[in-house]
């Protein structure tokens, strides 16, 4: 089970060995972050933090009027425990969503378990008929994909990339030591001991040479995650990453005159407009030009792979897709 990390009596201690501290390493997991966001969008974002982005696709889901209930059946608020098998780690340092999605519809029967009674009935049903199940969730993780993760997953992926280096450069100054004492304030590290909260896990756990998976999440703040106890997987541990706080904050910049040289004004306008994903029709209100014109314009960003347009109903949303992201930042003064 992936179990969500609270204060508890006593910490949970992973010891690590020279062999584990060699396989400890990072990934990134688009799945973990759909089941995340779900999990805010039912009410576990008690900081707000995520409030933009939950304003924002809240009425987009519900005007895609998608059959969400496989997925969050299996994603139950306040439940601290996610089935396992719905967010398996990642077996590669960033794999897309439809080679997660793969794996999750390979599922063996015999890891269509959970402890929570609140997902009980649901994993229940998928034990039926595993291969119709497992399809029907995948299908419900695409679709609700599409329209709340993949306009923003440019900016998301940025953000984690963007702490997956920073802990490199950690790791380089410091070394062990300093990457495994920086993950969080929730994380200590002591005298070759890796000491987390746990909800229900007291002790010392082994890795049995396995290594860490450390995963940083954009929706998982202010919490971390586990998956401890699977003799398949690799432990896992989810944090939040460093910079998490700004992703959301509406950053309207001007026109990069140095990006404006290369496109022209009105398209690096647009690019510079889409920090969120928008339609034809904002963006002609936010900019003055006609919605005509911003549409053969966006035509012109999409050709050259610096927007995406994903359908949400009668509507076309643009966001920057991930060289688009790359070069408003690196323009911005």
């Amino acid at each position: 089970m992936v179990q969500r990390q609270r204060s508890p009596s006593g910490p949970l201690e992973i010891d690590f060995t020279a062999e584990d501290v060699a396989r400890t390493r990072f990934a990134i997991s688009p799945l973990w972050e759909v089941v995340a966001g779900i999990r805010v969008l039912k009410g576990a974002d008690g900081h707000a933090m995520h409030r933009r982005w939950a304003d924002e696709v809240r009425p987009r889901l519900a005007a895609a009027k998608l059959d969400l209930t496989p997925l969050t059946s299996l994603v139950v608020v306040p439940t601290t425990t996610i089935p396992g098998f719905l967010v398996p780690p990642p077996a590669t340092p960033q794999p897309s969503l439809d080679l997660e999605l793969a794996v999750l519809r390979a599922t063996p029967p015999e890891l269509l378990r959970t402890s929570s009674p609140d997902t009980r009935a649901a994993v229940a049903a998928l034990r039926e008929d595993p291969g119709r199940g497992l399809g029907r969730l995948a299908d419900a993780i695409a679709g609700y994909w599409e329209i709340a993760v993949a306009p923003y997953w440019p900016g998301i992926l940025a953000l984690l990339e963007a702490d997956i280096a920073h802990r490199a450069r950690q790791f380089a100054e410091g070394g062990a030591e300093a990457l495994l004492a920086g993950l969080d304030p929730q994380v200590t590290w002591d005298s070759g001991a890796l000491q987390i909260p746990h909800c229900r896990l007291r002790g010392i756990r082994r890795l049995d040479g396995r290594g860490l998976l450390l995963v940083p999440s954009a929706f998982v703040w202010p919490r971390i995650f586990s998956v401890i106890g699977y003799d398949q997987w690799q432990p896992t541990l989810r944090y939040p990453p460093r910079g998490v706080a700004t992703l959301w904050e509406g950053r309207t910049r001007p026109c990069p005159s140095a990006l404006a040289g290369v496109l022209g004004r009105t398209r690096a306008l647009l690019l510079a407009e889409l920090d969120a994903p928008a339609s034809t029709t904002e963006l002609a209100r936010r900019t003055g030009h006609s919605p005509g014109g911003v549409s053969q314009h966006l035509t012109a960003l999409r050709s050259a792979g610096l927007v995406s347009g994903h359908r949400m109903g009668r509507t076309v949303f643009y966001a920057r897709t991930r060289v688009g992201e790359a070069l408003v930042q690196g323009c911005d003064p």
